[in-house]
């Protein structure tokens, strides 16, 4: 009978100085795969970050892409849009919680991989965690749990920016 071969373990050292195409996941010195996104998922990222540009200097904020967050001392994440305070020192690797993350949704993805990030972003103490599906329906971490979003405007906590559904689907390309 085969046997499926165990991740090897990789020093955090080696993650940090290594670049991966698309960028990967550290989780307890196993490297982890990111699902590639598609055109939807492209474009719902690049709508999203365009939203949170047309915002930064009036809200105090920077928003970047695939940007690596410490969410554990052996666990570092890579969420697909990161929303940072501006009054935070930059880090070329985030340790303070971001304002916000965004993950969007993959074919790839599997429902238990996406949770476990979402609940790593929590941990860390990171208040606006959401999820959007470019073909279904888009959610926020609360709790521990997925709560349906709010077709409505509202504000992130603790920052100035706000989140408007309507307007970042404007943006779509």
């Amino acid at each position: 009978m085969a046997t499926a071969a165990q991740p090897s373990h990789v020093p955090l050292e080696v993650y940090l100085r290594t670049s991966y195409e698309p960028d990967a996941e550290y989780l307890d010195g196993v490297i982890v795969e990111r699902p590639m996104g598609e055109y939807d998922h492209s474009s719902w990222q690049q709508a999203i970050q365009l939203w949170f540009a047309q915002h930064a200097q009036e809200w105090a904020i920077r928003v970047r892409p695939e940007l690596r967050v410490q969410v554990a001392a052996t666990c570092f994440r890579v969420p697909d849009v990161t929303v940072l305070d501006r009054d935070l020192p930059i880090e070329q690797i985030v340790t303070h919680p971001p304002i916000a993350v965004f993950e969007i949704l993959s074919p790839e993805d599997s429902l238990n991989r996406i949770l476990t990030n979402l609940a790593d972003y929590e941990r860390m103490g990171i208040k606006s965690i959401l999820l959007l599906d470019p073909h279904g329906k888009h959610f926020r971490f609360l709790g521990g749990r997925l709560e349906p979003l709010p077709s409505e405007p509202f504000d992130l906590p603790g920052s100035r920016c706000r989140f408007d559904l309507a307007e970042i689907e404007k943006l779509l390309d």
